[in-house]
């Protein structure tokens, strides 16, 4: 055996006789083993044991997925890697259009443990094992090695990926995806942590380079990569011809037998989907959703168990649950496909997608099995040769008792055990050592377990456990967190999850999209075009104005145009070339953001002269109070608080905003800080837009501090007049600590005796009475106030320093994402999706986006649902109405409420977990997006279904809705449109009503800048008049068709070389390029260089280079500040090649010579260089 960290807490098993016995079997194959007496966290302990003591795989099966993650909870106690849970797929939606990707990657990556013999643990519910999966050698036979020096046809690997589950792109951003550009192969594999770059020398491998998929740019070098299919099932070219025949001659089959029958509506239907699917095969390969067709493709199929080693230990939990629980999944399943193939849905074999219970014992029968349970049953399945009883007790809680736990503590010590108490973290672990002494109870505090305990001798140690056990026959008991200090804390691992990266103004942009011209105003772009002048060709954006005025943009002068953003779904008018509506336009927003800036400046002045109170530092309680957080915090959060917490301790008067998604866990900040304001003696009010949100945050409030002497109280319109009044009493006499209300807050009759702390959720949705009363509210007040809707970036910059704002940006690990299928609607499905959140005793929310006859469509619900309770809510209902159904909907009383979008604001309702868009296709994406995240809330896996109807128009505009829908279930760009729709909300919110007005004037982007402007120049820095460089140079600069085929990729790398500022730029962009593209063309090369001239130029206050002929003139601002006494020195070295004209724009020409128009360029750099002498200091 070897030694581990944690062998002191095995080592004791070696003395119970039943655990001996089962080392024995094992080592000599002797199973099943029926091991009874197991509880729930002991299970881990003795699990652990025998992998340490057998050094075998282990794999472990449950009766569902909630028992598989609480044994992976308890098991990672032990073990840190190569423990893996094998999640279930779902086999009544396969047929989705799109499945959330997550699932798969996590499946793949158990399967590449096994193949690569890592000794995993894998833990997975019985579901997880009913899939049907190719044969081990047929799946490794899809695995793809490349090294360096192989040769490689790109056509055929090309082949192989689509047929192995990659999608083909333009650029690689998310697992699954591969593109091809000339000798570069960039490929993202499912298993690997990030895409690699693959460059060829003709047909051989070069190199092999890891990349970033954000920046596009590759890093290390590797030798070699194993490139795993994306999808489990993965099939030959002659399996996908085996399945078509077999899928015709099954359909002519069934059809013949409706046609019997008179069904000509089922007939329809069956002949259009697999009219659809056969196309999709034909064409695709292999695709989302071909899994349900998988008999069709292979006679062999396996379960999970054809992957293991040999020598793998198959673990079962409680086997009856477990029985129990695989006959019901496919009776479930069987039960809806029935429905299905009567309506011709499915074809006759799709019946059998699953495995059965007898499929599944047979293919663990080679293996070593035991079996545990609690009770002693007969279990008929298995012929058990030896059952081995444990002695296990649990431990009663002590229920944050010590004198409880004392009188335990005694009893064991007298009885001479070995006791071990799991503390949480380090921190409570040394105060409970420290109590314990306290009542003169001696115990060591250890951070290793690898020593053995002595009898008799109490360890602290850190890690945590479900449930702590004894076991009675060698004196050895374990205590876990839980039972020592009452509450579960779930802690997660918090992982830095990439951002949805945010925009780049240009990379996104298309032919057609508006764009903003800094000087012309707003016209549409229509793509790029070559022109040639005098043998020298060159790029330029072509924009489309009113009047159909066009205006070419040469491609150096690129950081004049943005994209034009507003917000979603209006385009804007667009100005005339010439006119004079544009400068007006912008003249008009300027002064707006001027005053806007002045407004903001002398009320921010003015709180930071007013000296508020300034609270004391933390207390030991406001740490406990802390650390009875059930989450782990994210580094956001954190943040967050320290900010808080500054402000509050400082004497100026706290203003600040936090911004954050909804469930990104605002509200713990505004807790901690009320928390630490009512140390002090002082009192928070809590101001929230609606009476619901009121009740949620006072059950949070109130649940949160029940431990502590703070005092928490609600008004709102549920509250009797009786308790109002008793409220406002006690308010005004301050025995309540912390009030929370609806804008009732702010009536008259309220009396602080005193405020400290106002905390404001979604300010912009009160209305203008409100905010008066708000403000008066605010004097020499701290106020924290929350928002939902994302700040964007840009903004939050150019505000930096006259309004204090944190934002939370990262998720909270999900405890499981949302599954996301989109696909065409049918009752079947609907009813499906409800009944399995009916079945878990959850609930529902249907999304139906109409008012006229949302009334109709929960009839129809109500019909196919007949055991549901059905409502429905909708936005034109009074408020009070629509609040009594949002309360009986919250309280479990309704089980599928059909609403409109209404529930997008800031509702939690912890068991809504299913979610069915109707028409999903005609919403926006930032609505989806905020819809959406109204599910997975709590720690059940969550569904989402985007329904569409079958298009009878063309499939085209369709498919094109749906494929954004898809990227954006994959957080692709779909997510960064949505996110950028709500930030520009977000704006609007932040400045108000009028400045959006301005915002939509002029685009996004501008608006940012002005307004940047605008704050810097109130503030008296000094900000440069913008001019523009042009440089014109008669050499060959654009980028070569060839060399970049992508028009987007193409504007992207424009817009890049049109910003670089300095060599350093230079460089890496030159890099960039190769490393994306390859080597770089001589036109590419003279573009760069020309970028890096029209940056040293413009440092130098040129605002043109223009070569005419055999001159290059040079021409300066007006008032461009250089030292005229040098020229002469300069004129001199150059000795008559060089010329000055002392005109309104000072001009300098250069002289150019036959034999220097080759590298005319070089002598430009070293003429800016010499330049640079005349600059005044």
């Amino acid at each position: 055996m070897k030694n581990t960290a944690f062998s002191g807490m095995i080592q004791p098993l070696l003395e119970l006789e039943s655990y001996q016995k089962l080392l024995e079997n094992l080592k000599n194959n002797h199973s099943p083993i029926l091991t009874t007496g197991i509880l729930d966290s002991q299970k881990a302990h003795l699990i652990y044991a025998l992998k340490t003591h057998t050094d075998r795989p282990v794999i472990i099966l449950t009766h569902n997925e909630m028992k598989a993650k609480e044994i992976y909870e308890d098991m990672q106690f032990f073990i840190k890697d190569e423990i893996y849970i094998y999640p279930s797929k779902d086999p009544l939606f396969y047929s989705a259009d799109v499945h959330s990707i997550d699932i798969v990657r996590q499946r793949l990556n158990i399967i590449k443990a096994l193949l690569d013999h890592r000794n995993p643990v894998i833990i997975l519910s019985v579901e997880a094992m009913l899939d049907r999966l190719v044969k081990k050698e047929v799946f490794k036979s899809f695995i793809i090695h490349l090294k360096i020096g192989d040769v490689v046809s790109t056509q055929e690997l090309s082949r192989q990926l689509v047929l192995m589950g990659y999608e083909h792109v333009e650029l690689v951003e998310s697992p699954g995806q591969f593109a091809i550009r000339g000798g570069i192969i960039d490929i993202y594999s499912g298993t690997l942590a990030s895409p690699y770059r693959i460059e060829l020398w003709d047909d051989e491998i070069d190199s092999i380079r890891q990349m970033d998929a954000i920046t596009q740019r590759s890093n290390e070098k590797v030798d070699q990569i194993e490139i795993f299919p994306m999808r489990e099932l993965v099939f030959t070219e002659e399996a996908i011809e085996q399945a078509i025949t077999l899928i015709n001659e099954e359909t002519k089959k069934s059809l013949k037998q409706m046609e019997k029958k008179g069904l000509t509506e089922q007939k329809e239907i069956l002949s259009k989907t697999v009219e659809a699917f056969l196309e999709k095969v034909r064409n695709q390969k292999t695709f989302q959703g071909i899994e349900g067709y998988v008999r069709y493709f292979y006679e062999d199929t396996v379960t999970l168990a054809d992957y293991l080693d040999q020598e793998t230990l198959v673990i079962i939990d409680e086997p009856v649950r477990l029985k129990g629980r695989c006959l019901k999944t496919i009776e479930e399943f069987e039960e809806s496909m029935k429905g299905r193939l009567e309506k011709g849905y499915i074809l006759p074999r799709q019946m059998e997608t699953l495995f059965s219970y007898e499929d599944l014992l047979d293919s663990i029968k080679d293996f070593d099995t035991i079996l545990m349970t609690m009770l002693t049953h007969s279990i008929k399945d298995f012929t058990i040769k030896e059952i081995l009883q444990f002695p296990v007790k649990s431990i009663n809680s002590f229920y944050k008792q010590i004198d409880i736990l004392e009188k335990d503590l005694l009893f064991w010590k007298q009885k001479n055990s070995r006791i071990l108490i799991l503390a949480g973290p380090r921190s409570k672990g040394e105060r409970l050592q420290k109590e314990l002494s306290e009542i003169n109870i001696i115990s060591t505090y250890r951070n290793d377990l690898s020593e053995p305990i002595q009898k008799g001798q109490i360890v602290i140690s850190h890690g945590s456990f479900h449930k702590g056990f004894e076991y009675g026959m060698i004196d050895f008991v374990i205590i876990s967190d839980k039972e020592v200090f009452g509450e579960e804390k779930k802690k997660r691992k918090t992982k830095k999850k990439p951002k949805g990266s945010k925009i780049e103004s240009f990379t996104d942009l298309t032919i057609g999209d508006y764009v903003v011209h800094e000087n012309h105003g707003i016209g549409i772009y229509q793509g790029i075009e070559k022109i040639v002048v005098d043998n020298v060709s060159k790029d330029y954006l072509k924009i489309r104005y009113a009047d159909s005025g066009n205006l070419y943009v040469s491609v150096n002068q690129m950081d004049m145009i943005q994209k034009y953003i507003g917000a979603e779904g209006k385009g804007p008018k667009l100005n005339k070339l010439g006119g004079s509506d544009w400068a007006k336009t912008k003249a008009k927003v300027k002064k707006a953001v001027s005053d806007l800036a002045k407004e903001l400046i002398e009320l921010y002045a003015k709180r930071q002269k007013n000296r508020g109170f300034r609270y004391s530092p933390d207390t030991v309680w406001q740490k406990e109070f802390e650390d009875m957080f059930p989450y782990e915090e994210t580094s956001d959060q954190l943040t967050a608080i320290e900010e808080v917490k500054r402000d509050l301790e400082s004497d100026k008067i706290m203003e600040r905003l936090l911004c954050g998604d909804v469930g990104y866990g605002k509200t713990e900040v505004a807790i901690r800080a009320a928390f630490k304001v009512v140390q002090d003696g002082k009192q928070v009010a809590y101001l929230v837009p609606t009476t619901i949100l009121a009740q949620q945050h006072y059950n949070t409030f109130a649940q949160r501090m029940k431990d502590f002497p703070v005092k928490v109280g609600l008004l709102s319109r549920f509250r009797t007049p009786k308790e109002q009044k008793e409220t406002i009493e006690q308010l005004r006499k301050g025995m309540i600590d912390i009030i929370i209300g609806t804008h009732r807050l702010l009536s008259k009759d309220i009396v602080f005796k005193d405020l400290g702390l106002l905390i404001i959720d979604e300010e912009q949705r009160f209305g203008v009475a409100h905010k008066e009363k708000l403000k008066y509210l605010k004097e020499n007040v701290d106020v924290l106030t929350l928002t939902a809707t994302p700040i964007p970036r840009t903004l939050h910059m150019s505000l930096v320093g006259i309004r204090d704002m944190s934002v939370l940006e990262e998720p909270p690990e999900e405890r499981y994402p949302v599954q996301t299928y989109v696909m065409e609607y049918n009752p079947e499905f609907v009813k499906d999706a409800i009944h399995r959140e009916l079945a878990r005793n959850g609930q529902v929310y249907y999304l139906y986006n109409r008012v006229k006859n949302i009334d109709q469509v929960a009839a129809k619900i109500q019909e196919m649902v007949p055991e549901a309770v059905v409502s429905y809510a909708h936005g034109q209902m009074s408020e009070r109405e629509l609040e009594n159904i949002m309360m009986d909907f919250i309280n479990g009383e309704i089980d599928v409420l059909v609403c409109t979008t209404i529930i997008e604001t800031g509702l939690d309702i912890p068991n809504v977990n299913t979610i069915i868009i109707q028409d999903a296709d005609y919403m926006g994406l930032s609505q989806l997006y905020q819809l959406r995240g109204r599910v997975g809330r709590s720690n059940r896996i969550a569904y989402a279904y985007l329904m569409y109807q079958k298009d009878k128009v063309l499939q085209e505009a369709a498919e094109k809705r749906l494929q954004a829908i898809k990227e954006f279930t994959e957080f692709g760009s779909g997510f960064k449109i949505a996110m950028r729709d709500l930030e520009i909300r977000g704006a609007g919110n932040l400045l108000g009503e009028q400045q959006h007005g301005h915002m939509e004037a002029v685009g996004y982007d501008l608006y940012c800048k002005l307004l940047e402007e605008a704050v810097r120049e109130e503030r008296g820095e000094v900000v440069q008049e913008a001019f523009e460089t042009s440089i014109e140079l008669n050499v060959n600069a654009y980028i070569p068709n060839k060399f970049i085929v992508n028009e987007m990729q193409k504007l992207e790398i424009y817009k890049k070389i049109a910003s670089i500022q300095t060599e350093q730029d230079y460089f890496d962009l030159q890099e960039e390029i190769e490393d994306r593209y390859g080597d770089l063309p001589k036109s590419v090369q003279n573009l760069l260089e020309i970028a890096l001239i029209k940056s040293e130029a413009h440092a130098l206050d040129i605002v043109s280079i223009a070569q005419k002929g055999n001159k290059v003139n040079i021409t300066l601002k007006k008032d461009a500040r250089i030292d005229p006494s040098k020229i002469p020195e300069l004129l001199g070295k150059y000795n008559r090649k060089l010329t000055f004209a002392a005109a309104e724009n000072p001009y300098f020409i250069y002289h150019v010579s036959d034999d220097e128009k080759e590298t005319l360029i070089r002598y430009i750099k070293n003429l800016l260089q010499a330049m640079k002498g005349l600059k005044l200091q």
